[in-house]
């Protein structure tokens, strides 16, 4: 089969993203490969889809032993011939996979790093027929990378011993310097790089000050309807992630602890439970998550500053791997930078290490004070380019108010110098509102000429001014003493008033929001009898994956499950045409669903909403249906519609191909095709039969998928009102 054939029929997408088929070409002709896609964006086909083609076994290398064997069940759900060989397994397991391995009857082979550097492996490969090699993580080469492993340097062997085997290295996050490290170390020099755009536009980003950060995250997943979600929460410390775990428990929601301190029986139980249920919240250290393939975590929490932009984005990037709209949430505060500066000069790093840490951790803080779109800094971090705010972070969904904070930062640099650069933000704070503290008269800075010169500002004001000098550089906190604030070379020409500074207003949370936001738990688009059909095809899904031992996400995805809902196929050709769904997994579970389909119908009926044959009697239009027409008679596309709404364009599109057929607009409003394109669209629909016009799947092939099913949808709804 072709590249294209293996997407459709066996993994049930209907087009390739991005650059996935020039990489698979690529690779399928033997050349090398340095690919950056962002998580969720589709890498592991990359390789997947070769092995299957190119004779012989492909080698992936991963550091995850843990989730190696989940990788293997999800890909046999796929009936592609996949194993893994790693220390977990038993010796006959181990055995058994050996055996497959030499009588050639595996497509992909997961291993770790450690695994295969040990001379018997390397000496068995030798005589074995190699596909490829994917080395996975590939970030994990390079010493500047925010998750180093010294094993992975040793994989250089690979282009020495196996110089004709493609070789194709991955990675959801590098910069500069870690892509050099990647190609340096692994003789990737003559590699071609791919690299793909590293936004998220799922991923809603928002950051906070940190007050009592639990409290405010708990109000936040409340706020936005997280009930009931899977999601992640980092913490800095052993000690506070089973704190805040237990915390969350007691509150109601299913929290688990996880960190390298932990029982290893415990560790291993509790990851388990958060990839084989439904609704887990993992609060763990960052030793938890790399490679975690579970697609509908729908939150990401730090109650921790993280230590670079690396670190933050690879975390983030496991929320809302399905696609569909996640959060990725952040409480910072000045003690978090206290902290990680200590750390970072008490390590025993080279000073070469410190001062690119210290980069790193400037730059997140950046990050964190900025008053402008935050995907565009992030992306701009890693050398991608978003020309326009994305309109889907906190900074671009309330814009932050500044105002002119040069006398304010003047006030508080000289109280900084008067008081001899040796003390902390709140005593500073204490002297520029006129406190006569105990402290304060036993330093005699009552008598100072910057005592009481800040009674304009309230104490939280002036505390938000020097978190943001010291963000912006223009102060320093002594690490290495006792926390005191000091001036910087950038400090002089601000005191001096040669240079200005706008600084960010602190924003009071809204005490009523105006809509919930996207969860798994309250669908905007589903009526309250969608919503019961989630519910039943969740329940089967997990029925089925008890059954056989694996994660729910490897039978369908919740975006599978989201289709389901809204198709209602009631035929196994109308069920193929759902994205994710191959010929394998049809075969095994499309009548199964179809069931479950067909009982709710039974008892509910069909909703009115929902777009199928033609029908001669108007529908009413659901509620949210109504609010993307506003939408979009505002002046919106449906792409920034889907933005606004952390939806996905298809839903957008199925909402205007219902006001389309209802007569509220009309289709060149909506598609941007040329006469005699939407002419050969219509000709083809009116020759088929209404089954045929109701899946689509035969137009779409035979247009060789030059239309999305989106603009056929629209121009099917136009050819159903002209019928009416």
């Amino acid at each position: 089969m072709t590249p294209l054939d293996i997407l459709r029929n066996v993994f049930g997408y209907q087009h390739f993203r991005g650059d996935q088929e020039n990489i698979i070409n690529h690779i399928l002709a033997g050349g090398d490969a340095l690919v950056l896609m962002p998580t969720g964006g589709g890498k592991s086909l990359c390789y997947q889809i070769p092995a299957q083609i190119r004779p012989g076994v492909a080698i992936v290398i991963s550091p995850l032993i843990a989730l190696m064997q989940d990788q293997v069940s999800a890909l046999q759900q796929f009936g592609i011939r996949a194993a893994c060989l790693n220390s977990s397994l038993t010796f006959d397991q181990a055995r058994e996979v050996s055996r497959q391995l030499r009588q050639g009857e595996l497509d992909l082979l997961y291993v770790a790093p450690e695994k295969l550097m040990t001379p018997r492996f390397l000496e068995f490969l030798e005589s074995a027929q190699i596909a490829l090699f994917a080395i996975d993580e590939a970030h994990c080469v390079s010493q500047w990378g925010h998750d180093f492993r010294p094993e992975y340097v040793e994989l250089s062997i690979l282009h020495q011993r196996f110089p004709n085997i493609p070789r194709i290295a991955l990675t959801a996050t590098a910069d500069g310097p870690t892509q050099r490290d990647i190609k340096t170390h692994l003789g990737l020099d003559n590699a071609k790089a791919f690299v793909a755009g590293f936004d998220r536009p799922n991923i809603r980003y928002h950051v906070v000050q940190k007050k009592t950060a639990h409290h405010q995250l708990l109000n936040f997943l409340k706020e936005e309807g997280h009930y009931g979600d899977a999601g992640i929460i980092y913490c800095l410390s052993r000690k506070k992630v089973e704190k805040v775990a237990d915390w969350f428990s007691k509150q109601g929601w299913l929290a688990l602890p996880y960190h390298a301190g932990l029982d290893n029986q415990v560790r291993k139980q509790n990851q388990m439970r958060f990839l084989r249920e439904e609704g887990v919240i993992i609060v763990a250290t960052i030793a938890f998550g790399m490679g975690i393939d579970k697609p509908n975590v729908r939150f990401v929490a730090h109650l921790d500053l993280p230590k670079s932009l690396e670190a933050y984005y690879q975390e983030t990037g496991r929320a809302g791997r399905d696609g569909l709209p996640a959060n990725a949430w952040m409480a910072y505060g000045l003690q978090d930078v206290v902290l990680l500066r200590r750390l970072m000069e008490q390590s025993e790093a080279d000073e070469q290490h410190k001062r690119i840490e210290r980069h790193k951790l400037e730059s997140m803080l950046g990050y964190c004070e900025m008053t402008t779109c935050r995907r565009q800094a992030l992306l701009a971090y890693f050398g991608d380019h978003l020309p326009e705010p994305c309109g889907n972070c906190d900074t671009c969904l309330e814009p932050v108010a500044t105002w002119d904070g040069t006398e304010a930062a003047q006030k508080a640099l000289s109280c900084v110098y008067r008081t001899e650069q040796r003390f902390g933000v709140h005593y500073l704070v204490d002297v520029l509102l006129g406190k006569t503290t105990q402290r304060i008269e036993q330093f005699r800075h009552e008598r100072v000429s910057t005592f009481g010169i800040g009674k304009e500002l309230s104490e939280p004001e002036w505390h938000s001014v020097f978190r943001q000098l010291i963000a912006a550089g223009f102060a320093r906190v002594d690490v290495e003493g006792y926390g005191g604030v000091q001036l910087t070379e950038k400090s002089w020409p601000l005191l001096r008033g040669e240079q200005r500074i706008d600084l960010r207003k602190d924003i009071k949370p809204k005490a009523i929001r105006k809509e919930k936001k996207y969860s798994r738990s309250l669908r905007k688009t589903f009526t309250k009898t969608d919503q019961i059909l989630w519910e039943a095809l969740r329940t089967k899904r997990l029925e089925l994956a008890h059954a056989q031992s694996v994660p729910p996400y490897v039978i369908f995805h919740d975006s599978t499950l989201e289709d389901i809902v809204l198709q209602r196929p009631q035929t196994l050709a109308e069920f193929a045409q759902l994205s994710g769904v191959g010929t394998r997994k049809l075969e095994r579970y499309g009548q199964i669903f179809i069931e479950v389909v067909d009982a709710h119908v039974s008892q509910y009926g069909q909703p009115t909403n929902t777009i199928s044959a033609p029908k001669t009697d108007e529908t009413i239009l659901s509620e949210s249906v109504e609010i993307t027409l506003e939408a979009f008679n505002r002046g919106l596309s449906p792409e920034q519609i889907a933005a606004e709404r952390m939806l996905k364009p298809s839903t957008i599109y199925d909402h205007l191909s219902q006001t389309i057929e209802q007569g509220q607009l009309e289709l060149r409003q909506v598609i941007k095709l040329r006469e005699e394109e939407i002419h050969d669209i219509e000709d083809n629909l009116l020759e088929r039969p209404t089954e045929e016009q109701h899946t689509l799947k035969s137009v779409f092939e035979a247009f060789n998928g030059a239309y999305d099913y989106s603009i056929l949808k629209c121009v099917r709804a136009h050819i159903w009102r002209e019928c009416k």
